[in-house]
């Protein structure tokens, strides 16, 4: 199993200059064995909820528009790609809303083997198909609600239930990273000391 590695000096390609987002490899070859998922960027398809965006580079946060204020969000895919990079999805979408509504309506896959009909509760937190694990980002999101709390008492303090999970409001801005389908993947996150881990229960 792999290793993506969060650091402290940016995140792929970069929306922010916060976080670098990477992918380590077991391979013969030492110099090539950390791999920048930055390589990864133009197989990455960009869709914006409120705009477009060239398909080879993340939206850029910092550039003057006369854009809405919107999210940013990494999707990180539990399946690594042919090369053994993190197939990396970009999205961006205004806050306020469910992140499960902003999963569904990007076609960001988010049930996995739940989502045929009757396979999941549609949304209303009953049957915690819709695991995900939030990487970066957490202080724009709610805390984890009551029924979070049962559902995922056995899980890590990062997994959230995307149908629990409000991003912001209409005015946020930022950036999200989430791991898709996390009992799924096929990699690891490693997270140095210097980076705080978002904790969704540490404002509760």
């Amino acid at each position: 199993m792999g290793s993506v590695q969060l650091n402290g000096s940016g995140l792929v390609a970069s929306l922010s200059q916060n976080h670098i987002f990477s992918h380590k490899t077991k391979l013969s070859n030492p110099e090539s064995s950390f791999l920048r998922s930055k390589h990864n960027a133009s197989r990455a398809k960009t869709i914006r909820a409120i705009s477009t965006a060239p398909a080879s580079q993340p939206p850029v946060a910092d550039e003057p528009n006369d854009e809405p204020p919107a999210v940013d969000f990494a999707f990180v895919h539990s399946v690594l790609l042919p090369d053994g990079t993190p197939d990396v999805h970009w999205r961006r979408a205004c806050g306020g809303q469910k992140l499960r509504d902003i999963m569904l309506d990007s076609n960001i896959e988010l049930y996995g083997p739940y989502s045929k009909p009757l396979s999941n509760c549609a949304g209303v937190g009953t049957c915690a198909t819709c695991m995900v694990e939030i990487v970066n980002g957490k202080e724009l999101l709610n805390p984890r609600t009551d029924i979070e709390k049962e559902k995922l008492k056995r899980k890590p303090k990062n997994w959230r239930l995307a149908c629990q999970t409000n991003v912001g409001n209409p005015d946020s801005t930022g950036l999200v990273v989430i791991q898709q389908l996390p009992e799924w993947k096929a990699h690891e996150w490693n997270i140095p000391k210097n980076v705080a881990i978002d904790d969704p229960d540490s404002s509760a």
